[in-house]
């Protein structure tokens, strides 16, 4: 029986009962979209609170890890793209071979299991404020929550990339830039009648204070924020003229990543104690103190529903990215047995959504176990943020090799100084990878000890073991697609 094949893009299906090449669907993205899709997915509000904690400090603290991380990766990124379409996966498989492809997207693929977790549960305690704050710290509501909005996006998922792209597109607009401008035009105003700032804003707290290598830790989770520039570069071949347009999306995205970050998580200090700030709610509690000053608390609930909107549409574009390059690789390869590889009449890997959501649901319920919510979402956090550097170490590699190697091949955007922005890219990435077994300051979830277990045996068995056990039990008859050839950004 025939089976659909996806292009190296994304794209459209074709039926075919043997290997063939790989097509190239009609374009359906523009750059702007594509930029929002990657903000979208980069950027929200949900980490806000985790850097309020820091007060004035945490503009030093996201500044430091966008120079350090976000830029490398993304000028690495958009030379990548604009040279070779298919995302990583394609990238680090043109470079180091296919063992080292099925990693780096394994790894991307692989930390969306801890990520869905941990988005949820903000989303979970966001709707909390619109029906009941108190649950927004009970576990078993927000296990319940995660389980249910993850099944609910794999069905909006399975309807095509434009319903997609839409949807994110405007869960930006509608649940970030809007709500965030709201939270920081507040908050000046709030300032400037005369209300003192609940975190210090003097200069001498633009340092975060230091109490020990553990303070340096939330560094860490500022790198999964600025983590997924590269990852809706599989989409590139569905831009007009992706040369020019993926390093267009790129820059906008930063910008736009950069104003999302600061300025809520300064509106927030401003308004909610540090030892007040919860990790999952601390967003809405800054709209419910700002709303209940200015009397206005009936917008609380509707900026919850706003919030939401923009996390689900984040979710959406992970969705959409990363399972697609590991389909990609599955196929070419015979990584995945026949029953993940079929799509649906959208072109869609519903199979594989499936299966992660089964796993995610599993791991949902250790919320319902958890006694601190905020504890629970840090771990998920970290663990999410282990996976994806092993990604990005390999893709540093990748950019230097292919620029030594390959110099002359087409590529539409050339980075400037690429070996230095690759050596600053990937010593970076190993700092983060080391200190993110450090149990931060604010972690009360028991031993040092117990937590570097749960930390390396979570990145462990779900980052370095499931490839390798993957590519042992590859099989030729598992290959129904041709490896697309390396020849541009037009292929």
């Amino acid at each position: 029986m025939s089976e659909a094949v996806v292009d190296g893009s994304g794209g459209e299906s074709v039926s075919t009962s043997s290997p063939a090449k790989l097509v190239t669907k009609k374009n359906v993205i523009t750059w702007v979209a594509l930029a929002f899709m990657t903000t979208g997915s980069v950027a929200s509000l949900r980490a806000a609170p985790t850097m309020g904690v820091y007060g004035l400090a945490a503009v030093f603290l996201y500044v430091v890890p966008a120079i350090l991380f976000l830029l490398p990766q993304a000028l690495v990124a958009a030379e990548l793209a604009s040279g070779w379409a298919g995302g990583i996966y394609r990238w680090v498989t043109e470079a180091m071979g296919p063992r080292a492809g099925l990693l780096a997207i394994w790894c991307q693929f692989a930390m969306t299991i801890f990520y869905y977790p941990s988005l949820l549960a903000y989303v979970a305690s966001t709707f909390a404020y619109v029906i009941n704050p108190d649950l927004a710290s009970n576990g078993l509501y927000t296990a319940a929550m995660i389980i249910s909005i993850y099944w609910v996006a794999v069905f909006v998922s399975a309807r095509g990339m434009k319903a997609i792209s839409k949807l994110a597109s405007s869960g930006l607009v509608i649940g970030t830039l809007i709500p965030g401008t709201v939270l920081v035009v507040l908050g000046i105003v709030y300032l400037v009648q005369g209300n003192a700032s609940a975190a210090p804003m003097t200069t001498s707290n633009l340092l975060p204070a230091w109490t020990g290598i553990a303070s340096l830790v939330l560094i860490v989770n500022n790198f999964l924020s600025y983590s997924g520039m590269e990852m809706n570069a599989v989409h590139v071949s569905d831009l007009k003229d992706p040369p020019k347009e993926f390093p267009k999306a790129m820059f906008l995205a930063i910008g736009l990543v950069l104003l999302i970050f600061i300025l809520p998580a300064l509106a927030i200090s401003w308004v909610v104690p540090t030892s007040e700030i919860s990790l999952t709610a601390g967003v809405m509690q800054a709209f419910s103190a700002f709303f209940g000053y200015f009397n206005v608390s009936f917008l609380v609930p509707i900026f919850g529903i706003m919030l939401i909107v923009a996390s689900l549409g984040g979710m959406l574009a992970w969705l959409a990215g990363p399972s697609t390059g590991l389909l990609m690789i599955g196929r070419e390869q015979g990584y995945l047995p026949p029953v993940f590889q079929r799509l649906n009449a959208e072109g869609i890997q519903v199979n594989i959504l499936i299966a992660q959501g089964v796993v995610t649901s599993i791991i949902a319920c250790l919320y319902a176990f958890v006694p601190n919510v905020s504890s629970a979402y840090w771990i998920f956090s970290v663990m999410t943020t282990q996976v994806y550097l092993i990604a990005y170490v390999l893709m540093f590699i990748t950019a230097v090799k292919l620029r030594r190697d390959k110099p002359d091949h087409p590529r539409g955007y050339k980075a400037p100084m690429l070996g230095v922005l690759c050596t600053v890219g990937f010593l970076s990435t190993i700092a983060a990878f080391l200190i993110g077994f450090v149990p931060p300051s604010q972690f009360s979830g028991g031993s040092t000890i117990t937590y570097v277990l749960i930390i390396g045996g979570g990145v462990g068995i779900i980052g370095l073991l499931a490839p390798f056990a993957m590519y042992a039990s590859r099989k030729p008859s598992w290959k129904t697609a041709e490896p697309a050839p390396f020849e541009g950004s037009d292929q």
